[in-house]
């Protein structure tokens, strides 16, 4: 079942409804299943962009006037069959346009498009209006302005008119299906995070993830050398956490040392440790992480930042298994495991002589490689519900859950900084929510809510940001068709059969459009 109150608010749905309204002069109905209104046209609250509708709704009879066009409109559409019908109104000579809403074969509504006049609009045609009108209890006066404020449009017109309700059925077609697919998620979920989605701390039940917990399984007790490659915030200190505590070196001591944190000289002696008297201010022996870890784990993180001179100390312990304590004249030797982590392009700075080759194959034994959140969206919802139970017993706060609206904000946002940004958001929501139990949109960060939260409604005589409503039509229905398959490309993963099909559009078709605007990905990263 839709939700009106919902697509009302839909981005796309709001600039059609603003096109249709500013062009023809016309006003979208909703109608559900069973042909009922779904939005009453307060006379006193709604903005009219057709001055006919306007003075009929206000009148003694206007919504009965309505209820019979809406009659007529249901009954030409089931003769017909099609997707989309015309329809003559009550009013002789005046027309509208009824489209079905359709989702995975299931009839969800009606949009009416209502109401015009065709250019062949006679005097007569008005004459024969106005009589109408007066007898639903408009004055004469009344019903002969809107008579002369009803639009005319040509025959072309009304084919960019089909045009722009097709799409605006499109679109609330494709977030209908989106909405199930997601409350699917949320009911799989069962308030409970399953064992099968989780390896050690780690949370995920998406393809890759899935992928990532049977290579930890085939690696862990391995002794090979890790490379844990991934953007900040995919949880890389989690996996390396993870290899060492399944590993059979379990019992044994895990450290982790970020080698961005340091210059080298700090580096060097937090690594190697030094001698008393090595440099000003030793003054005693200290010993480094790596003969601290002996036995154990060390994860280096951000191994990419360190220079040619660390890199090189790294080989050796590495190859080896012995290091030079700064200040030292002895080597020592450890038996380490190490893990290491970068979110770096190590193949290109080698390529530009700022990493070591050698160091690079050393450490990249094995190589695990995490994705970022924005290619896991069916995580989210886990890891949602992960967060909120654990942020409110850190709290001590009543268990919150987040709302429907809420949560599809949350999974069209990109995420450009990972889990560790999704961790931070759910802090943040919960600490602003305080005692209410339900979280909605307005909590969300603004960096949220200016990325996916459906911009500004369009007035008359406005420009929205990106989107312009002056020129001609045609440029207008290219500019919404372009925005509908960039957001269909970004919702679908670039999986062009998928939006295809969301589109009802042949693959060809959808390609042809993706080179037409240049949305394809793959070349804009060439």
């Amino acid at each position: 079942m839709i939700s009106w109150t919902q697509i009302q608010d839909l981005h796309a749905v709001e600039r059609l409804t603003e096109i249709v309204g500013r062009w023809f002069s016309i006003d979208l109905v909703y109608l559900d299943e069973f042909g009922r209104l779904k939005n009453d046209f307060d006379p006193q609250k709604f903005n009219f962009k057709s001055y006919l509708f306007k003075v009929h709704r206000n009148s003694p009879k206007g919504k009965e006037l309505l209820l019979k066009d809406v009659e007529i409109a249901l009954k030409q559409i089931e003769q017909t069959q099609e997707r989309m019908a015309i329809f003559e109104t009550s009013l002789p000579g005046v027309k509208g346009m009824i489209c079905r809403l359709q989702a995975e074969g299931e009839n969800l509504g009606y949009i009416m498009a209502y109401c015009y006049a065709k250019d062949d609009f006679t005097s007569e045609d008005g004459k024969k209006v106005v009589k109408e009108l007066v007898s639903y209890g408009l004055i004469s006066e009344e019903a002969e302005l809107a008579v002369k404020k009803l639009k005319r449009i040509e025959e072309i017109q009304e084919e960019y008119l089909k045009d722009l309700v097709g799409l605006f059925a499109d679109e609330v077609s494709t977030y209908n299906e989106e909405i199930i697919r997601r409350e699917q998620i949320i009911k799989d979920l069962n308030s409970e995070v399953s064992n099968k989605y989780r390896y050690h701390k780690m949370i995920g039940k998406s393809k890759p993830m899935q992928e990532i917990y049977r290579l930890l399984e085939k690696i862990a007790s391995s002794e090979s050398t890790i490379l844990v490659q991934g953007e900040n915030g995919t949880g890389k200190e989690l996996v390396a956490k993870a290899i060492h505590y399944n590993s059979v070196r379990k019992d044994k001591i895990f450290l982790a040392q970020n080698c961005s944190a340091f210059n080298d000289n700090l580096l060097d002696s937090e690594l190697f440790g030094h001698v008393k008297g090595a440099f000003t201010g030793a003054v005693k022996d200290k010993k480094g992480l790596f003969e601290i870890a002996d036995g154990g784990t060390l994860f280096l993180d951000e191994i990419g930042d360190t220079s040619l001179t660390m890199q090189v100390k790294l080989l050796r312990v590495l190859q080896e298994g012995t290091f030079l304590p700064v200040g030292a004249t002895t080597p020592k030797k450890v038996n380490v495991r190490v893990i290491a982590a970068t979110n770096k392009p190590l193949k290109e700075m080698i390529q530009n002589g700022e990493f070591r080759e050698d160091l690079y194959y050393r450490i990249n034994v094995i190589n695990v490689n995490l994705p970022p959140l924005r290619e896991r969206g069916e995580d989210i919802p886990l890891l949602l519900e992960y967060f909120l139970e654990k942020k409110c017993k850190e709290k001590n706060l009543a268990e919150k859950e987040i709302s429907k609206k809420c949560l599809e904000k949350l999974l069209d946002y990109q995420w450009p900084g990972n889990i560790r940004e999704l961790e931070n958001e759910v802090e943040r929501m919960i600490v602003l929510a305080s005692q209410d139990q339900a979280i909605t949109p307005d909590l969300l960060s603004q960096k949220i809510l200016d990325s996916v939260g459906g911009g500004q409604v369009l007035k008359a005589g406005d420009q929205t940001v990106g989107f312009n409503i002056n020129g001609t039509l045609r440029s207008a229905l290219e500019e919404v068709e372009m925005m509908m398959i960039s957001e269909g490309l970004k919702r679908c993963n670039f999986n062009k059969s998928k939006l295809a099909k969301e589109l009802d559009i042949s693959r060809a078709n959808l390609i042809s459009k993706v080179d037409k605007y240049d949305l394809d990905k793959r070349k804009k990263a060439s």
